[in-house]
Parts: structure tokens; C-alpha cells; sequence
């Protein structure tokens, strides 16, 4: 019963702030208010603001109480990217190796960091998994694993398939290094040099890296920033493409994430023409609504899709534990393994097929969740509040990346060269397209523990940007 009564009093508050009768600043009333009000225990009124703050409705300030940090963005979201047909190819490696040169500097702010930071996973408990992998593996992880992978982690990842309906086996999946390494095997299986590819655009800069040094052309299709890829103008490409590769769930870096039915569409439209759809469903476990969306995957009859994940942007970045469900291509994908990599990673496969057991995973991933959705909440009411007037930003439902669009004079390559003269890191828009596109854009991760610290080198940020207009 307590619990429905602290959820009403916060849905209560909620309605109040969102309807503007509770103002951003607002302080809120103490927790001995709100028990003599409602006549409930302290222990019920606290659960009624940790619901608040969880959504990032309200913010605590020590010895100060409660305060209510949300406010109506009123931003627009990005335009709907128009990519030429042409392919310029044109080189930004100088750009990017700049970026990520700062990501090493732990006194910077990193607003470019692609991954959650350190606080936000469960340390201590991936050392006691690597422990007990140690003991646990023949020669305690010094022998090659299985090229297809290790058996206990594939059991793990096809269970864990099972929120979206999968049925998938633990046969049906390759273990990797990581997403990339999945895609990398899944472009050398399905092109050749001199093919061309359909991607988003924007798309994650170093899925165009790995396209180019392949020797694969890249077509970039106009992408919505809610709906993802414009399923018309995929068709017009389908006689020139061998491939097509999609960030199918919260698209890094524009969080677009494509309804079901556009999914069952593109998955049919492939198909048909026996193309192959290269899916990175690398972000769709972040997500804040009520459940896992599907991937492509779930819709694959054919055996035509690969679809690829890790557990990379979730949990363990440095592990660099990642795999693929690749249809009918397993044993393509198998042979390029044991060419490139002969076996995966023993110790670290085993520790992840440890920690997958027993809910350990779900529980991390609930709590992943809570804090990537209020920091998304805080990072929209910081821009809205700091940027300039007619800046527009995405509204993703999961993953850690806002995608920031900003008015066409400033060149947001120029402005991360002022930002990291003060401490603070972005990731220009120019990184992740091979054409001349989104120089007035960037992208924005809140995967760190939101603090006073970021909102104020938020509000900086967007002090530069307003210098440079």
C-alpha cells in the first residue's frame, strides 16, 4: 500500500511541475511537511522524492532540501539530414584524433565521452567476476577459447535475448572484441572493395573509418532525428548498394530510434533483395521507457541480418566483450574470426558470462537506466536554459548522447578548439559524416554522474557559444 501512496503523492508533484505551478528553482517542502500533510512516515515521503529526482523533476542540495530543476525545454528538435548523393569522402582523421587525444584527460569535462563514466558501473563486483573466472577456466584463462566463442557467455547472451522475443541459441552467436569487431567481421563477410553501403547520417564516425579503410563506398541516407533513416530514400538506393548498416535502437549520435514498423519495412525491403542488413544494437538495452524496444533482428525470416551488440556503452568497456547473431553468415563470420583474432579474450568472456547470471546484470542495467534518464532531463534543461535562442536538440528515449544543433553561423569544430581551452570536451558534428555537413552541430553524452559541475560548465559552454554569434 506504501508504495502506491508514495507514487501518488509523487505523481501529484510531478503533474504541479510539469503544469509550471512549480517553478525550476522552487523550493519544495521539507520531508517533515510533507509526512505532517499527507500523515505518512518519513520512509514514504523520501520514496516520493526519490521518484522526483530519479526523473529528474527535482535536486537535492545539501543541508538546503529540495528544489525543482525541471523545465519545459520548449526546443525543437534537429532538422532531418539531407546527405548529397555524391561521395566526397572528405578526411576528418585530424578532427577526430583531436578529440579523442582530450578524452584522456580526466581534469576535462568530457561532454565527448562515448561511454558511461566509471561511477555509474559496478566495479568491484566485474573484479569479483574476473576472480572467479581465473579460478574457474582451464589454466586459469591462459588457453585459446573456442573461435566461435565462449559456450557459457553465448548461453548467457541468447537468454538475455530473450526481452525482445528472441529465440535465438547459443549457437546462433559469435562472440567478438567488442561492436566493432562484430561489424568489421560483418562488412569483410558481406562486401568487397569497391562496394558501396547505406548508412545513417549522421552515423558513429568510426563506422565510416572502418567503411573507408575496407575500401567500401558509403552512401548516407537523410535520417529523421525520432524516426531514424527516411525509408523512401532507402529504396531509391537499393540497386546500388551491397550492404546496409544501421544503428537500429537510440542511433549514436543522433538517438533516433526506429519504430517497429519501419524495422519490419527496411528488414522486408533487404530481404527481398537478398541484401545483407548489418544491424549495431549496441544502445538498445539504455532505454527509458517501459521496455527493451526490438531490434531488426526480431523480424528476420531470411537469415539476412547480423545482428551485433556488446556489452561495451552497459558495463565494461575496456573488456571488450562483444558478439553477433549473423543468420545465415556464421560460418563466413567464424572464418574471418579465426583469420583476424584466432580466439577471443578467454578471461574476460567468462567474467561477462559470470556476471550475466543470476539477474546480476538486469539489476545494473535498472539502475544504468534511472540515472542516464534523469541525466538526460538535466542535460535538455541546461541547454534550453544556457544555449542560445533557436537552438534545437534530439529527444532520445535511451542510449547516453544528445545530438545539438545550433544556429549555422558557429562551426562547432572552431568552438570544441575554444571549450578545451576550458576543460570541457564536445564532439563536432563534422566528425560523423564523410561529406561537408553538421559544421554547426555537435554531440553531447550525458553518461556521466550529473553534478553542480557539469550544469556549470554547461551554462560556460553556452556562454562560448552565445561569443562566437
Amino acid at each position: 500500500m506504501k508504495e502506491h501512496l508514495y507514487l501518488k503523492i509523487a505523481n501529484t508533484l510531478a503533474e504541479q511541475i510539469k503544469n509550471e505551478l512549480l517553478k525550476t528553482g522552487d523550493k519544495l517542502p521539507s520531508l517533515r511537511t510533507i509526512c505532517s500533510e499527507h500523515g505518512i512516515s518519513m520512509n514514504t515521503a523520501t520514496q516520493a522524492y526519490l521518484e522526483l529526482e530519479s526523473k529528474g523533476l527535482i535536486i537535492s542540495r545539501p543541508q538546503s532540501g529540495f528544489y525543482v530543476s525541471y523545465k519545459p525545454s520548449g526546443l525543437q528538435v534537429p532538422t532531418v539530414s539531407k546527405p548529397a548523393e555524391a561521395h566526397l569522402n572528405e578526411s576528418v582523421e585530424k578532427l577526430i584524433g583531436k578529440v579523442f587525444y582530450s578524452l584522456n584527460d580526466t581534469s576535462v569535462t568530457r561532454l565527448a565521452l562515448g561511454i558511461p563514466e566509471n561511477e555509474l558501473l559496478p566495479i568491484a563486483k566485474l573484479n569479483k567476476a574476473l576472480v572467479k573466472a581465473t579460478r574457474t577456466l582451464a589454466g586459469s584463462g591462459t588457453e585459446y577459447e573456442n573461435v566461435q566463442g565462449n559456450l557459457n557467455l553465448r548461453r548467457q547472451i541468447a537468454q538475455h535475448s530473450f526481452s525482445w522475443n528472441s529465440k535465438l541459441t547459443e549457437n546462433e552467436i559469435v562472440s567478438t572484441a567488442g561492436t566493432m569487431n562484430a561489424l568489421s567481421f560483418a562488412l569483410m563477410t558481406t562486401t568487397q572493395k569497391g562496394d558501396t553501403i547505406a548508412v545513417e547520417s549522421p552515423v558513429y564516425f568510426a563506422i565510416l573509418q572502418l567503411a573507408k579503410s575496407l575500401g567500401l563506398k558509403v552512401l548516407e541516407l537523410p535520417t529523421h532525428p525520432i524516426y531514424g533513416i527516411e525509408i523512401g530514400a532507402l529504396k531509391k538506393v537499393l540497386p546500388k548498394i551491397k550492404a546496409c548498416l544501421l544503428v537500429s535502437n537510440f542511433n549514436n549520435p543522433l538517438g533516433s530510434c526506429m519504430p517497429d514498423e519501419h524495422k519490419k519495412e527496411v528488414v522486408k525491403l533487404l530481404s527481398e533483395k537478398n541484401i545483407p542488413l548489418i544491424e549495431d544494437d549496441l544502445y538498445g538495452d539504455v532505454y527509458f521507457g517501459k521496455s527493451r524496444p526490438v531490434p531488426c533482428k526480431f523480424y528476420d525470416e531470411a537469415g539476412t541480418v547480423l545482428w551485433c551488440g556488446s556489452v561495451s556503452k552497459t558495463l565494461a568497456p575496456g573488456y571488450r566483450v562483444g558478439w553477433t547473431a549473423p543468420g545465415k553468415f556464421k560460418d563466413k563470420i567464424i572464418h574471418q574470426k579465426l583469420i583476424h583474432s584466432v580466439s577471443s579474450t578467454t578471461v574476460t568472456q567468462e567474467a561477462i558470462a559470470g556476471f550475466l547470471e543470476n539477474g546480476r546484470y538486469e539489476n545494473h542495467l535498472r539502475n544504468l537506466r534511472k540515472h542516464l534518464h534523469s541525466n538526460s532531463l538535466q542535460f535538455t534543461r541546461a541547454i534550453a536554459e544556457y544555449f542560445p535562442e533557436g537552438t534545437k536538440i534530439s529527444h532520445p528515449q535511451g542510449g547516453f548522447m544528445l545530438w545539438v544543433e545550433l544556429d549555422k553561423k558557429i562551426n562547432t569544430a572552431e568552438l570544441y578548439d575554444i571549450a578545451i581551452k576550458h576543460k570541457i570536451s564536445i564532439a563536432p558534428g563534422r566528425m560523423f559524416t564523410l561529406q561537408n555537413q553538421f559544421n554547426n552541430c555537435m554531440r553531447l553524452s550525458y553518461g556521466q554522474k550529473w553534478t553542480w559541475e557539469i550544469d556549470n560548465k554547461l551554462r560556460l559552454l553556452g556562454k562560448l557559444i552565445n561569443q562566437l554569434l
